[in-house]
């Protein structure tokens, strides 16, 4: 099996998110920010934060339609998850890898050189994919965009809290911290757990074996 951006990232019953010791199965609706902790646009020389008008995923197979949905909010754009699932090509398999999303962003910013596709295709990132990553994540911030990951395998947020999607996922970045070395997660998969902080050291090697799209 080719373990690069082309994998299958359906957030299938085997992969659904695991979070902080309890299962969380098939959003079945969909979530406004206030349903959510809020996240506000903050600034200074070391951190950023973007506006997320947050919803989580309907169902469960439209998690990379719901991040770049998610992603888009943060300009201002309010985009439906069934607009992005149809540009994306998304079937109940999921969407088929972040090649598939990085076009869709271009067109929804309205710029075709806004995103671009960044893969990580070893196991897990060495120092050079995580400096890049922490580098891409603080510029496209910076930029007043998202970045949309996509993320395979267990992680612990900086709370200690366990995230775990073995089928696949994707997930927005919508700020950073501590020059870029703790980044802010937009997550669709659960309301409950719609915002966490990961170091960029745990986010690299999530993504590892799949890719992002970044300015």
């Amino acid at each position: 099996m080719r373990t690069d951006l082309i994998r299958k990232t359906a957030l299938t019953a085997a992969g659904l998110a695991f979070t902080g010791g309890a299962i969380a199965g098939p959003v079945t609706t969909a979530y406004a920010a206030s349903d959510a902790k809020p996240t506000t646009q903050t600034q200074n020389k070391s951190e950023r934060q973007l506006d997320v008008r947050y919803e989580a995923q309907p169902n469960f197979y439209y998690c990379g339609p719901a991040a770049a949905r998610n992603a888009l909010s943060v300009q201002g754009k309010d985009i439906s998850v069934d607009a992005m699932a149809k540009e994306m090509g998304t079937t109940e398999n999921g969407t088929n890898s972040i090649n598939d999303i990085t076009p869709v962003l271009n067109k929804e910013t309205g710029k075709n050189d806004a995103y671009h596709s960044v893969e990580i295709s070893t196991p897990t990132a060495d120092d050079k994919q995580t400096d890049k990553l922490r580098t891409d994540v603080v510029k496209t911030v910076d930029d007043g965009r998202a970045v949309v990951a996509n993320i395979a395998g267990t992680t612990t947020d900086t709370n200690g809290n366990t995230h775990s999607f073995e089928g696949g996922h994707y997930i927005s970045v919508v700020g950073y911290h501590n020059n870029g070395n703790t980044v802010t997660i937009a997550d669709s998969a659960n309301p409950n757990t719609a915002s966490y902080d990961v170091t960029i050291d745990h986010l690299a090697d999530w993504i590892a074996t799949r890719g992002y799209a970044t300015s």
